[in-house]
C-alpha cells in the first residue's frame, strides 16, 4: 500500500486566509485511483524551514507532493528547499511536468519545480493552482508504483 503527504506551501492557506484547495485536489484524485493509499496533509507557511520540518515529519511516506511555491514570486522558495533536502534529484520528473504543462499553458516555462529522492521517500513539486496539479498528478500517477519497487530493488521485466 502506498503512503503519501500532500504538502501545500502558502503563507495565507497557513493563516487560514483561504482554503488549501489544491492540495485537497491531489488527495481526491489519489484517492480514486488508489483508494486504500494512506494519505498525510499538512500546509505550511512560505519558509525554508517550515517545508524542510514538514519533510522530515513525512519521511517515512513513499511520496511527498507539495502544491505552491515553485514561481518566481520573492516568496517561492519551495524548490531550494526541496533541493537542500533531498540526496538525489529526479530531473526527468522536473521536466516532464513542465514539457507537458507546457502544452496547456505558456506559463509553465516559469515553473521552478524539482523531484528528488531522499532515502526511500520521492519528492516532488507542484505549482499552487487547481488546474496545474489536477494535470500534474495525472502525469505522475502511472509511476507511483513502479518507482517505489525499483527504490525497493524489485525486478522488472
Amino acid at each position: 500500500m502506498l503512503k503519501a503527504a500532500v504538502i501545500t506551501v502558502s503563507d495565507r492557506a497557513s493563516e487560514g486566509v483561504y482554503e488549501d484547495i489544491s492540495g485537497t485536489t491531489i488527495c481526491g484524485i489519489l484517492k480514486e485511483v488508489y483508494p486504500d493509499i494512506k494519505l498525510c496533509r499538512k500546509v505550511v507557511p512560505d519558509t525554508k524551514e517550515e517545508i524542510i520540518q514538514a519533510f522530515k515529519e513525512h519521511a517515512d511516506c513513499d511520496w511527498i507532493i507539495t502544491t505552491g511555491g515553485t514561481g518566481i514570486s520573492p516568496r517561492d522558495i519551495t524548490p531550494e528547499a526541496t533541493e537542500e533536502f533531498c540526496d538525489i534529484p529526479l530531473p526527468g520528473i522536473s521536466e516532464i511536468l513542465r514539457t507537458e504543462s507546457y502544452k496547456e499553458t505558456p506559463n509553465a516555462m516559469l515553473s521552478r519545480g524539482y523531484a528528488g529522492l531522499k532515502g526511500n521517500t520521492v519528492i516532488v513539486n507542484f505549482p499552487g493552482s487547481v488546474r496545474a496539479v489536477t494535470f500534474c498528478i495525472k502525469i505522475i500517477i502511472p509511476v507511483l508504483n513502479h518507482a517505489q519497487d525499483m527504490i525497493k530493488g524489485k525486478d522488472h521485466d
